[in-house]
């Protein structure tokens, strides 16, 4: 390891994957660039075949890339090979674990064949904070799905890497064990363990992700703060109860982009950098109205991600 921590715990410049097929090359991934800054909990998002598995799998050593270069921890991957590999420790989507092998002797495998001495090896550590400690000799064909991924995640800290990349670790697993697994990994993310993630539930990634990349059609499309992505959006949307019948939007009112969803009912659809919710409702009071409940969705990260995507499709079909 280098003496001093790098900026960066994961650094891709240029980085492109072009796979041939029977009708012509396909571009996975197209001149990706990220810096992935030391210690953050990044989230990289995309569509099915967005190419998010393929950047990982360069990362980990199981796919060549075309062209570009990688850094993990300030280690080239091709003329740091060794360093770069000890350096991360990969949760892949697949549950591949060996149904013969109980979660004890898996550990050890794994530690062994990253070189880490019996004398330094944390298997109980890391088996209990994993809530396997009661599963250690157990056969891994008896665990259940979500033992299984947390059994992953275990492996793939067996020799303490600075970088920890997650594809789709909560597949599959139920509600509490998710919540297990979220403490564990925010735990490590605490203690300086820069964390990867890649996952389809866009919820999570807002709750714990510090910075976002978006990648669509292996090109990266959005790279930045969660709360500055998300601030892109300028739009909420506020639905407002009222104690009297309306027989349809008040004049005063019609200059909103508002819709009568009920004799009751009002939702209203603005730009909350140029319109407050009290303007809003003082009108709504001008109109002779008097509000009795209200409600409000900020936007999330689904509506920057469907907003952010549909836009490079559309830009690829004009340019196709």
């Amino acid at each position: 390891m280098t003496e001093s921590a790098p900026e960066n715990a994961v650094e891709t410049t240029g980085l492109c994957k072009t796979y041939a097929g029977a009708s012509g090359s396909r571009p996975a991934l197209d001149n990706v660039s990220l810096a992935i800054p030391r210690g953050s909990f990044f989230g990289l998002l995309g569509p099915n075949g967005a190419g998010k598995s393929t950047l990982i799998n360069i990362l980990a050593g199981l796919v060549t890339r075309s062209s570009g270069t990688a850094k993990i921890w300030d280690y080239d991957i091709d003329s740091d090979m060794r360093a770069a590999r000890r350096s991360i420790g990969v949760v892949p989507q697949e549950l591949n674990i060996d149904p013969f092998f109980t979660p004890r002797e898996a550990l050890d495998l794994q530690a062994g064949l990253y070189g880490v001495p019996s004398a330094n090896r944390r298997t109980d550590e890391i088996l209990a904070a994993v809530g396997l400690s009661d599963k250690a000799d157990e056969y891994a064909r008896r665990l259940s799905g979500g033992m299984r991924r947390r059994l992953l995640v275990a492996k793939a800290m067996v020799h303490s890497p600075p970088v920890l990349v997650l594809d789709e670790p909560t597949a599959g697993v139920d509600v509490d064990l998710r919540r297990q697994l979220w403490a564990y990994v925010r735990e490590l993310n605490r203690n300086g363990t820069t964390v990867l993630l890649t996952t389809h539930y866009l919820e999570e990634a807002e709750q714990l992700c510090d910075s976002i990349a978006i990648i669509d059609h292996g090109k990266l499309i959005a790279c930045e703060e969660t709360q500055s992505l998300l601030r892109r959006l300028d739009a909420k949307e506020m639905t407002v109860t009222v104690a009297d019948d309306m027989g349809g939007i008040p004049e005063g009112l019609k200059h909103y982009n508002v819709e009568l969803h009920d004799s009751r009912r009002l939702r209203f659809f603005y730009p909350p950098s140029k319109i407050n919710s009290g303007e809003i409702l003082a009108a709504i009071g001008d109109a002779g109205h008097r509000v009795i409940d209200v409600a409000t969705r900020e936007a999330d990260l689904e509506d920057i991600f469907i907003q952010l995507t549909s836009t490079a499709k559309t830009i690829e079909r004009r340019a196709g």
